[in-house]
């Protein structure tokens, strides 16, 4: 599924190893598939090699607000004191609204990481489906009128999981990610969740787990396995975007990141 961080395949009774496998390959010479990607469930795998290999961190709701702020690090909790004492408007919300102004600045944040962004109507089907469903909601922060800060969460059951998050750059001072984060595990563990997962991050993005570490989570190894149907085998590793493009993204105006988004990612519309 694009953009899901992990979902190991659900096997029920009867399946055994060799029959998942079997399927699935079948399957992918049926519908001529160049590959399958399987992001976690190795122990439904023949042991092959992880293709790729991120951070998880997880963070348990159940333990109170209190304890809560008490565990995350001393910056953290100085981050959040200071956006609170900054003025900003923050705000819990299921507006479509609210889903506009995150993706303001969801486009600036993909430009900053040299990304292009996913399309305007993904985030708007993501409201339609998900929000609207009561699965999640959008927070953000504001200077005034202006978004400055934004995270989306999505839940089911007893399980969050921290989705999308985006800032402005020009005015990180204010800690307004910080400020929307809190606000979102406070609102979450109001609602009786019981845990929130933070999403994937890269082996190589040290500053990244730092942040997500810093909340009290709690680190797990996420594992990518993909089989490439040509030479049919289980492959060893996958190329990361080359700075090349991460250069070029950076440099683009946001109005011509969001087309490339658009042709880049036509199956998310």
């Amino acid at each position: 599924m694009p953009f899901s961080d992990f979902c190991a395949p659900l096997v029920f009774d009867g399946w055994g190893q060799e029959s998942l496998i079997e399927r699935l390959l079948k399957l992918g010479r049926e519908r001529k598939w160049r590959y399958f990607e399987l992001r976690g469930g190795r122990e439904t795998l023949p042991a092959p090699a992880a293709a790729k290999k991120y951070y998880g961190h997880k963070l348990d709701l159940t333990i109170g607000i209190e304890e809560l702020f008490a565990r995350f690090q001393s910056p953290v909790r100085r981050a959040i004191r200071k956006a609170e004492s900054s003025g900003l408007a923050v705000e819990a919300s299921k507006a479509r609204e609210a889903m506009v102004d995150f993706y303001g600045l969801h486009v600036r944040t993909r430009r900053r990481h040299g990304l292009p962004p996913q399309s305007l109507s993904f985030f708007l089907n993501i409201h339609r489906e998900i929000v609207k469903a009561d699965q999640g909601f959008i927070i953000v922060a504001k200077n005034g009128t202006k978004p400055v800060a934004g995270a989306v969460f999505f839940y089911a059951g007893k399980a969050a999981l921290f989705k999308f998050g985006a800032s402005d750059e020009g005015v990180q001072e204010l800690r307004g990610n910080n400020l929307v984060m809190w606000e979102g595990i406070k609102r979450l563990a109001g609602k009786g969740l019981k845990t929130l997962h933070f999403g994937r991050t890269s082996v190589e993005n040290d500053g990244l787990r730092r942040f997500k570490l810093s909340w009290g989570t709690k680190e797990e190894i996420i594992e990518y396995f993909r089989f490439a149907f040509g030479p049919n085998m289980w492959v060893n590793s996958c190329r990361n975007a080359s700075e090349f493009h991460n250069r070029l993204f950076r440099r683009l105006p946001l109005a011509v990141n969001r087309v490339a988004g658009a042709l880049i990612y036509p199956h998310l519309d």
